[in-house]
């Protein structure tokens, strides 16, 4: 009987922990197969250096809070690793770490870059003759994970951007006619407009907010966004615009004024579009304006978290554990939607040489032949993954959420790098 590392990684979310439950409660289940299950600290980083949390000692009520509790409770990191002609070390460390704790599963929780750790994981193993069961557990507000439906984050994401643009649009439709004409929201989404797009289920009719929302997959025309704005404040009084951090100019440039800055996986840091988009309104058409940015507040969110997301991201951690008990590896469960009305799922998995690197945009038929809102198939799709509530307990008037032990042990092995 073998031990489990589990871990998180990249920008975390409402319901990752959801998923952490899935996982634990499914090694738990089966600890006539599983022995220990360690959950890494700050993600594959905390297996590099062997800061490894021992899980059974947290309560079993620690362990259900877990699922409505936002962020990461094991920690992430954005750490890409290198190729193995690269760094041979990193994925030497791995395998030593994995012995020293006889690790036979590896559940590893994110988004397209985890997808490519955990891949080379599995077959660094496979080449210096160590057996592993490699699992990509799927994670991602921007909900641009290839073969699955959706991505385990984005309902939330998705249901806060919506209830938000719609709570302020009531604001500013109330205080128009003698304050602000336009209001700016400016949501994530580096290459992929899905949580700007979510915004759009706010409205139901063209006088509604988001009168304009604003794709990373629609080039940024200033004439053309000038015009709709001013026809829009013409019309109602007011315009409501949600913007998508990764929008580009007719020269394939990031409009952020951030472009120049990059993280860990060579991805540039984006954020700040939104002042850009107000001094354009500003200096073209004089209107009194305000923006905000949603920023970590879409993603932590989970007091309003939607129901079936919470779901979804349980399942698919627990669903992970039973397919590695099974024999599958270099594998990610997913989601498949299997009718729309009445909305139903099941998981499904498939390889991850199908899934890393690769990135999925919104269709070209889900966003308006102008560019500037979400058809009614976009809506069809988005509209079942925001449905329900899972409200965590209150206490005192606020969420009552679960802080974990993280008793670490005590480690086996020298400094990784000395």
């Amino acid at each position: 009987m073998q031990n489990a590392i589990y871990a998180q990684s990249g920008g975390v979310t409402s319901v990752i922990n959801a998923s952490a439950c899935g996982v634990i409660t499914a090694c738990l289940e089966n600890s006539d197969k599983i022995g220990t299950l360690y959950a890494a600290e700050n993600g594959i980083l905390g297996v590099l250096h062997e800061q490894l949390i021992d899980i059974s000692y947290e309560s079993s009520a620690d362990i259900a809070k877990l699922r409505h509790t936002p962020g990461g409770a094991f920690g992430s990191c954005r750490y890409k690793l290198k190729g193995l002609e690269q760094n041979r070390l990193e994925y030497e460390r791995l395998i030593e770490i994995f012995r020293a704790y006889d690790i036979g599963y590896f559940f590893y929780n994110g988004g397209n870059d985890s997808a490519d750790t955990c891949l080379k994981v599995s077959q660094i193993a496979d080449e210096l003759g160590y057996p592993i069961k490699a699992i990509h557990i799927p994670k991602t507000i921007d909900n641009d994970l290839v073969v699955t439906d959706n991505c385990p984050g984005f309902g939330s994401v998705a249901k806060y951007i919506a209830t938000s643009i719609c709570e302020a649009g009531f604001d500013l439709e109330s205080m128009c006619l003698t304050s602000t004409k336009v209001f700016i929201l400016e949501v994530m989404g580096r290459n992929a407009g899905w949580i700007a797009a979510s915004s759009g289920l706010a409205s139901s009719n063209e006088s509604e907010a988001p009168h304009i929302i604003l794709f990373p997959e629609i080039v940024f025309d200033e004439d053309l966004f000038i015009t709709k704005v001013d026809t829009i404040v013409k019309m109602y009084g007011y315009c409501v615009i949600t913007v998508s951090e990764g929008i580009k100019n007719k020269s394939g440039e990031l409009i952020s004024n951030s472009q120049q800055v990059t993280d860990d996986f060579g991805h540039k840091q984006l954020g700040g579009v939104a002042p850009i988009i107000a001094d354009i309104v500003k200096r073209r058409l004089n209107l009194k304006y305000h923006w905000a940015v949603a920023d970590y507040l879409q993603r932590s969110a989970r007091h309003i978290s939607s129901a079936i997301d919470v779901e979804q991201a349980y399942a698919l951690g627990f669903t992970g554990v039973k397919l590695a008990l099974i024999g599958h590896n270099a594998i990610m469960p997913y989601i498949k939607r299997i009718s729309q009305e009445p909305y139903g799922w099941e998981i499904d998995y498939a390889p991850l040489t199908e899934i890393a690197n690769k990135e999925k945009q919104m269709p070209r038929d889900f966003i308006t032949q102008d560019g500037f809102h979400i058809t009614n198939k976009c809506r069809d799709y988005l509209l079942p993954l925001i449905m329900g509530e899972d409200f965590p307990p209150f206490i005192n008037g606020l969420p009552d959420y679960v802080r974990l032990k993280k008793h670490k042990v005590q480690p086996k092995l020298p400094a990784f790098g000395s």
